[in-house]
Order: structure tokens, then C-alpha cells, then sequence
């Protein structure tokens, strides 16, 4: 049976500064960078055929760092329309490479406002309450950014149209994106109400396995 393997980004220096993060394109904390190799021996106990992130060097770059931990070297494939797409494309690879799908499709939800700012003076600033649910509800947006909604919306039909079809011809595959696009995921597999989807949370460096039956239904779930 195939195993779909979520894995939350190492753990960033916005993480660690406490400040949201969304489209903001920054780099892995020292922190995070040094958990690389207790995910990579976790990851690996097991072959991954495929693996998809999004182009957000958070996540690109916890790729790398567990791959080539493996002595594995990722190649990039841009699935988004755009020259990276035609022209960083492969005809011959190595027994040693390993294709990684990008897509945006995949990126942490667009915090709007709220972006690049202080997690707890938003909470001094707005309350505890409404903070949570601007980011862990289903439905409520913060201010001009998504909900977990709208990114449960690019998110699910990417998966179907992707992943769905590799997890069907038997292939395990490895998602590594950000936390709220791996949520609306769980939402997804695991057909959580929109009521309950407010605690589910993944920890930064988290990884969530699914043995899957034929028809894609878990047949077990593993917090690694």
C-alpha cells in the first residue's frame, strides 16, 4: 500500500523570531538546520519515490538538507507556467537524484497585514482570540491575507490532481511545505470538520505518515 508522508519545513528564523511568516521568503534558523538529520533518519527508514514543496526556500531548503543527508541531490521541476517550467526541465538523471515538484500551489497562506509582524504584539494588539482564529480557524481571514478556506482551495485540487495520481500507481510519495497548507491536507485526508480543524497543529519539523488503501483512504496514521 502507498505511504503520503507530510513534512512541516525546518524550523525558520521567523520562526524563531515569532514573526508571521506567509509568502515572506526567508531562510532556515541554525535551530532548524541542525534538526535536519534526526528528520532525514526518520524520513529515509523507508524508499520515497516522489516529493513535492513549493518554491518558498524554507521549504526548498529543508529538501536539500534532508536528501542529501541520504546522498541524495534534489532536482528541481517547476510545475507553474513560467520559463523555469519550459527550459529547467531533465532528460537523463543519476541514481543519485531525486525530482522535487515545485508549485506555489503549495505555499503557506498569504497572512496579508500581518505579515513580518510580532506574533504576541498582534495578540496584545487585536487579543488572544481573535489572533487564534485568524490563524487557526477555517473561515476567518486575517486582514488581507487567506483563510485556511482559501488555501484548503489551490491546495486539495493540486493534491488530487498530482499526488492523488503518483499514490495510485503504488508511489510513496513526500510532501515538505508550511503549516497551514499540510493542515488544510490533514483536513482533507482525514475529513475533519471545519468546527475541529482550529486544533489541529503539525510542530516545525513534523511529519505525519498515511499508509493508504487502494482507494486512498488511511489505513493508519504515524506521528514520526
Amino acid at each position: 500500500m502507498p505511504k503520503l508522508i507530510l513534512l512541516r519545513h525546518l524550523k525558520s528564523q521567523w520562526n524563531l523570531e515569532n514573526r508571521f511568516a506567509g509568502w515572506t521568503d526567508g531562510p532556515l534558523c541554525e535551530e532548524g538546520k541542525k534538526n535536519a538529520g534526526d528528520v532525514a533518519q526518520k524520513l529515509f527508514s523507508f524508499k520515497i519515490d516522489k516529493i513535492y514543496t513549493s518554491p518558498l526556500f524554507r521549504n526548498q531548503d529543508t529538501v536539500v538538507r534532508v536528501l542529501e543527508i541520504n546522498n541524495k541531490y534534489p532536482l528541481f521541476v517547476y510545475l507553474d507556467e513560467g520559463k523555469m517550467k519550459k527550459w529547467g526541465n531533465y532528460k537523463d538523471i543519476s541514481e543519485n537524484d531525486m525530482p522535487v515538484f515545485v508549485s506555489e500551489k503549495l505555499n503557506e497562506r498569504y497572512y496579508g497585514e500581518l505579515q513580518g509582524k510580532d506574533k504576541n504584539k498582534t495578540m496584545e494588539e487585536y487579543g488572544t482570540e481573535k489572533v487564534r482564529l485568524w490563524r487557526r480557524s477555517f473561515d476567518v481571514p486575517p486582514p488581507g491575507g487567506e483563510s485556511l478556506k482559501d488555501t484548503f482551495k489551490r491546495v486539495v485540487p493540486f493534491y488530487r490532481k498530482h499526488v492523488e495520481r503518483d499514490l495510485k500507481m503504488g508511489n510513496n510519495v513526500l510532501i515538505v511545505s508550511s503549516h497551514n497548507p499540510l493542515r488544510a491536507l490533514v483536513k482533507y485526508i482525514e475529513q475533519i470538520s471545519d468546527k475541529d480543524i482550529i486544533n489541529v497543529e503539525i510542530p516545525y519539523a513534523g511529519l505525519v505518515e498515511y499508509e493508504l488503501d487502494e482507494k486512498l483512504k488511511v489505513k493508519n496514521k504515524r506521528m514520526l
